[in-house]
């Protein structure tokens, strides 16, 4: 099933769920927030069909609260449990705005995007950024892609067990790649009249529907919960 969500609806979600995660969890309802505000966008990339995606950062996920929960403690010493907790805190901390925004990115189209930012009144030096940056990752890992499986016709995999071969076959073309299609995409950007002075129209029709309401108002309730339940209670 694919639920259609408004880009406005998509940029809250990745607004609460970075704000929520940057703040720690200290009880088991505040756990139970997080817990819940990460699986959202996972249950969305499951409705797109993303199923790689969604199970590479399910299993990342879990395997950080399994350890968290189940085999360290603020009286675990060690090098490896130093490791670990350090691992676990970094993608408790980070996953689930990583989880939201990559959702976003592969499932928000420019136009609507665009759309969604002038219905916000956001000024077009900051549109222009973020839809250069939204096209620029997805297009950077299609151009590794590209390089990984050009290296491999010739024979070259992982530069030969080099580090500095690794880094001349695959890097430096990526890096090169990098700077020449930011430049494509900013000279896109400006074509398709982002940035001019008279106002951009649309084909792009936005509305909030019942999908959108329900999950703006239950995200809102979740952040009031945890600052609530965190610095009031």
């Amino acid at each position: 099933m694919n639920i259609r969500l408004d880009p406005r609806t998509k940029l809250y979600m990745i607004l609460v769920v970075s704000a929520v995660v940057m703040m720690s969890a200290t009880t088991p309802l505040l756990w139970s927030v997080r817990i819940i505000i990460t699986l959202v966008p996972i249950v969305l990339l499951i409705a797109e069909k993303r199923y790689a995606s969604t199970f590479r950062f399910f299993a990342l996920y879990i395997t950080a609260l399994v350890l968290t929960f189940c085999f360290l403690s603020e009286e675990s010493t060690g090098i490896i449990q130093s490791l670990l907790t350090g691992y676990c805190g970094i993608i408790a901390q980070f996953l689930p705005a990583m989880i939201t925004a990559w959702y976003v990115i592969r499932t928000t189209k420019i136009d609507e995007f665009v759309s969604a930012m002038q219905k916000m009144h956001i000024p077009d030096g900051i549109t222009i950024s973020l839809a250069v940056v939204m096209r620029f990752f997805p297009t950077i890992k299609e151009e590794y892609c590209s390089i990984r499986d050009a290296m491999k016709m010739r024979g070259i995999t992982l530069g030969g067990g080099s580090i500095v071969k690794m880094i001349e076959y695959r890097m430096i073309p990526l890096l090169f790649s990098c700077v020449s299609i930011g430049d494509e995409l900013s000279a896109a950007a400006i074509t398709k009249g982002l940035g001019g002075k008279v106002k951009r129209t649309s084909v792009a029709v936005l509305k909030l529907s019942a999908a959108d309401i329900m999950l703006l108002s239950g995200f809102t309730a979740a952040a009031a919960v945890f600052v609530i339940f965190k610095y009031f209670i």
